[in-house]
């Protein structure tokens, strides 16, 4: 933990590829996620291995469980012919789910080990993945016409009224991405503040008592939580991607496009 004394927080070893910002690599957000990609991924060919050569584990009971869960969530948000939010759903849960727990264990011995999600730039860009996602599925169900008037509601009001609600409307979509990705990133982050100030005014021999107890709060606790809203408001947003359809008159197995794709 001495580099986090010695740098200040939030800052980050970068490489640039160009002479443009842009073009500027968050070394230890590359490999910490790298890593978070590689257990997940590894966990999951494991859990897949074990489901056709052994016995089930509890670990694959205990994903079983999460998937059933959010494929409940996805019928009863979206009906049966929006599938495939499921594995997205499932995959983005599980993932921050890891990035966040492996934080438990002491990433700060190294300056290019840090939690992955307290970097912004990783939470911007999964947040992106859902809006982009959300609002193509909304043009596949609604069509450009239907998609362009959900931001015209509330639908039940006269076309006058309507109107003003439009910026409105837009400002909401806008901001869907961003409560995403500050969400997840200022509790996260938080953490990391916290071991900071942890380290600071605890003497050296005894800093490791109340920061195993903090990790494990920030961690198993706070992390846990994270995970399932950024899942669980992913398919709430694919929901209201929906609106307006009854009003439309669209059948529906035009929501099935999108999983055809």
């Amino acid at each position: 933990m001495i580099w986090l004394q010695e740098a200040p927080i939030g800052t980050h070893p970068t490489i640039s590829l160009c002479n443009s910002p842009f073009c500027a690599l968050d070394v230890d957000s590359l490999i910490s996620s790298g890593l978070a990609i590689l257990i997940t991924l590894a966990i999951g060919f494991a859990v897949a291995y074990r489901l056709s050569h052994g016995v089930p584990g509890k670990l694959q009971l205990v994903l079983e469980f999460l998937l059933s869960y959010i494929r409940q969530q996805v019928e009863v948000t979206l009906g049966p012919t929006a599938r495939f939010v499921i594995p997205l759903a499932a995959t983005i849960a599980f993932y921050i789910l890891v990035a966040n727990w492996i934080e438990f264990f002491p990433l700060g011995i190294s300056q290019y080990l840090i939690p992955a999600n307290s970097d912004v730039n990783q939470t911007v860009a999964m947040a992106l993945v859902v809006f982009i996602m959300t609002n193509w599925y909304s043009v596949g169900v609604l069509g450009i016409t239907g998609y362009l008037r959900r931001y015209t509601k509330p639908f039940d009001a006269p076309l006058v009224i309507r109107v003003p609600f439009v910026l409105i409307n837009i400002v909401e979509e806008i901001a869907k991405p961003l409560s995403l990705a500050l969400r997840l990133f200022g509790n996260i982050f938080a953490g990391v503040v916290m071991i900071f100030i942890i380290i600071q005014l605890a003497p050296v021999f005894i800093a490791w008592i109340p920061l195993v107890v903090w990790k494990f709060f920030d961690v198993f606790i706070i992390g846990t939580i994270q995970a399932f809203i950024f899942m669980l408001l992913t398919i709430i947003y694919f929901g209201q991607a929906r609106e307006g359809l009854e009003e439309e008159g669209h059948a529906e197995h035009r929501s099935e496009q999108p999983a055809a794709a």
